[in-house]
C-alpha cells in the first residue's frame, strides 16, 4: 500500500478530480492503480481567500514499492495497513460469564469484543431500550415526568446516544483500536465518511439505530442484555468478586465484572465507596452552554465559501485572567440544547446534532476548569456534592425548565431580560432567568474573561446577543475508580472502565477504552463452559 499525504484539492473537486490528482502525483496511468481508498479528509480553512480539502490516501497498485520508491517524496511511503489484533485468550478458564454494567460506548465496545471471542457477557443497564428510551426523554422534554432510569444519561447507548455522536478523539492510537471501533459502528449503519473524515459524527439519529444493530449482533455472538436492571451491590469473598445484585434483589455470579457506569451514576458511586472501593476525586469543567445563529459561526470560519461547505464548527481555549482554563466542550453546529437532567430537582443541560446538522444554530459548551479544591469538601464523591449544589441552583432558577440568559445582561448582571434577537434552539422548556448568579466570582469571572477572548478569535462570539444555557455540569466524571496496569481494581475481578471510571472523556475515548479493558480480561481468563 501506498500511502499520499497532504494532498490538497478546491473545495468543488469530484472523485474523478481526485483520483487525476492521485495519478498525477504517482506518476502512474490508471491501470496501474488497483485501489484508492481515503484514510483521512479535513478542511483546511485557514486562509480564508484559499480554503481547501486537505487528503491522506491509501493506494494499492501494481508494484506499490518501486513507485514510492521511484517518487523520493516525503508526503508518499510504502507501508503495511495497520490491522487490529485481538489478544490470544489465556490464563485460568471462566466457569462465571462476565458482567458488564452498563451499555453506554464503554460497556458496549467491551461487550461486542468479549462476546466475538466467546465470552457470552452479560449486560446490566439500568434504563431501556433505545426505542422505549426515546419515548420517555420526548415524553420528558415536553412536559412530563423525568423517568429517573430512562433519560438522557440512562439508557442503551448512555449518554452518548442524545448528543452531537462526535467520533474524534486525542488519544493516539498505534494498536488500530480507533480504526477498529470506526469499522464496527459503519458495520452496523453509520456512514461510511465516519472512517475517513477528520471530525467525524454520527447525530443522534443514526446513532438510534446503530446501537440497536450492535445489540443484536452481540446477542447473536452469545451476549444477554438485561434492561431495566441496576448495580444495586457487590458480594465479595477474600479481596474479589463473587456476585453482582440487581435492583436489590436478584444475584448474578461472576468472576468478572466491567464498571462501565457513566459519570451520571451517582448511587452507584456511592455504593461502591460503601465497599471502599478504591477511589479518588477527579478535575473536571462547569460553564454554559452557549448559542450562536449557525450562518454567523460559517461566515467566521469559511467567509465566502461557506455556502459551499457543510456547517462549520470550531474549537477554542483560553486562559482567564485568575489561571483558569476556558474552552468550548462538545461543540454542536446546527444543533439543540438539551434538557439532560437525571435526578430530581437538579437540572443539567447538553447540546445534541442529529446527521445533517442542519439546524439554525450553532451551540457549545463553554466550560471552566475546576479541581477538588474547588469543591468545598473532601473525599471521593466531593465532586459529585460540587455538581449536585450547582445543579439543583439551575433548577429553581426556571423552576425545573432550562434558564437562559443573553451574554449582554450575564455580562452586566442585568435582572430584567432583554429580548431575543433570534430564537432559542431547545429540547425541554426553557425560561428566562439570571443566570449571572449561578456561579461563584472567580468561575463568573473566569467565563467572561474566555468569552471575550474568543470573541477576537471568532468575531460576534460574545455579542450581547448571544445565547446562554444552563448548567452544563456532566462535562466529564468527577471521579476516577483506581485501577492498576492490568485494569482492576484492588478487589480482585472489577475493572473500573470507560468515562464514569475517570479512564475516557467522549464516545471514541469510551469506547477504545472498552476494547482495551476486554483485552485485559481476555489476557486474564480464557472463555469456558460458562452458566
Amino acid at each position: 500500500m501506498i500511502q499520499i499525504q497532504q494532498l490538497k484539492l478546491p473545495i468543488t473537486h469530484t472523485r474523478e478530480d481526485l483520483e487525476a490528482k492521485v495519478l498525477k502525483t504517482l506518476k502512474i496511468h490508471k491501470e496501474q492503480l488497483l485501489e484508492l481508498r481515503i484514510a483521512k479528509q479535513s478542511i483546511d480553512a485557514r486562509k480564508k481567500q484559499d480554503i481547501h480539502y486537505v487528503y491522506t490516501i491509501e493506494a494499492d497498485t501494481t508494484d506499490d514499492k518501486k513507485i514510492a520508491d521511484r517518487l523520493h517524496q516525503n508526503q508518499i511511503r510504502c507501508q503495511k495497513k495497520a490491522v487490529y489484533h485481538f489478544p490470544t485468550p489465556c490464563g485460568p478458564q471462566f466457569t462465571r460469564r462476565p458482567v458488564i454494567a452498563g451499555s453506554g460506548p464503554a460497556g458496549l465496545f467491551c461487550a461486542y469484543m468479549l462476546a466475538s471471542y466467546g465470552y457470552a457477557p452479560v449486560i446490566l443497564e439500568r434504563g431501556k431500550t433505545v426505542e422505549q428510551r426515546t419515548k420517555d426523554v420526548k415524553s420528558f422534554w415536553e412536559g412530563g415526568n423525568l423517568n429517573l432510569n430512562s433519560n438522557v444519561s440512562f439508557g442503551e447507548g448512555g449518554a452518548g446516544t442524545f448528543s452531537d455522536g462526535k467520533l474524534n478523539t486525542l488519544v493516539k492510537d498505534e494498536a488500530g483500536r480507533n480504526r477498529k471501533v470506526l469499522e464496527i459502528f459503519t458495520k452496523h449503519g453509520a456512514p461510511k465518511e465516519i472512517c475517513y473524515e477528520a471530525k467525524p459524527h454520527i447525530g443522534t439519529d443514526m446513532l438510534s439505530h446503530v446501537i440497536p444493530a450492535m445489540r443484536r449482533t452481540i446477542e447473536a455472538m452469545g451476549g444477554t442484555f438485561l434492561f431495566e436492571s441496576c448495580l444495586t451491590n457487590l458480594n465479595l469473598s477474600r479481596g474479589r468478586i463473587c456476585s453482582a445484585e440487581i435492583n436489590g434483589t436478584d444475584r448474578i455470579e461472576t468472576e468478572a465484572l466491567v464498571l462501565a457506569i457513566g459519570h451520571s451514576a451517582r448511587d452507584t458511586f456511592q455504593m461502591l465507596l460503601e465497599h471502599n472501593l478504591p477511589m479518588e476525586a477527579k478535575a473536571f469543567a462547569v460553564g454554559l452552554r452557549v448559542e450562536h445563529l449557525q450562518e454567523m459561526i460559517n461566515q467566521s470560519q469559511y467567509k465566502d465559501a461557506a455556502r459551499l461547505l457543510p456547517n462549520a464548527s470550531y474549537k477554542v481555549t483560553a486562559k482567564a485572567g485568575n489561571g483558569r482554563g476556558v474552552y468550548s466542550f462538545c461543540m454542536c453546529p446546527g444543533g439543540y440544547v438539551v434538557n439532560a437532567s437525571s435526578e430530581e430537582k437538579h437540572l443539567a443541560v447538553n447540546g445534541m446534532s442529529n446527521y445533517k446538522r442542519d439546524g439554525a444554530n450553532a451551540n457549545s459548551a463553554i466550560i471552566v476548569s475546576v479541581a477538588p479544591k474547588d469543591f468545598g469538601a473532601a473525599g471521593p464523591l466531593s465532586g459529585i456534592e460540587f455538581q449536585r449544589r450547582l445543579e439543583k441552583r439551575a433548577y429553581e432558577m426556571a423552576c425545573g425548565a432550562i434558564p437562559q440568559q443573553l451574554y449582554g445582561d450575564f455580562k452586566r448582571k442585568q435582572e430584567n431580560a432583554s429580548a431575543f434577537a433570534f430564537p432559542s434552539m431547545t429540547c425541554g422548556a426553557a425560561q428566562t432567568a439570571p443566570l449571572h448568579r449561578l456561579f461563584e466570582t472567580d468561575l463568573y469571572e473566569a467565563f467572561l474573561d474566555g468569552m471575550e477572548q474568543f470573541h477576537r478569535k471568532i468575531p460576534g462570539f460574545a455579542s450581547d446577543h448571544a445565547i446562554l444555557s444552563g448548567i452544563e455540569s456532566r462535562t466529564s466524571s468527577p471521579v476516577r475508580i483506581c485501577r492498576n496496569a492490568e485494569f482492576q481494581s484492588e478487589i480482585s475481578g472489577i475493572y473500573p472502565c470507560g468515562e464514569g471510571a475517570g479512564y475516557a472523556g467522549g464516545i471514541m475515548s469510551a469506547a477504545m477504552d472498552g476494547i482495551k479493558t476486554a483485552e485485559a480480561i481476555a489476557r486474564a481468563h480464557r472463555p469456558g463452559q460458562m452458566r
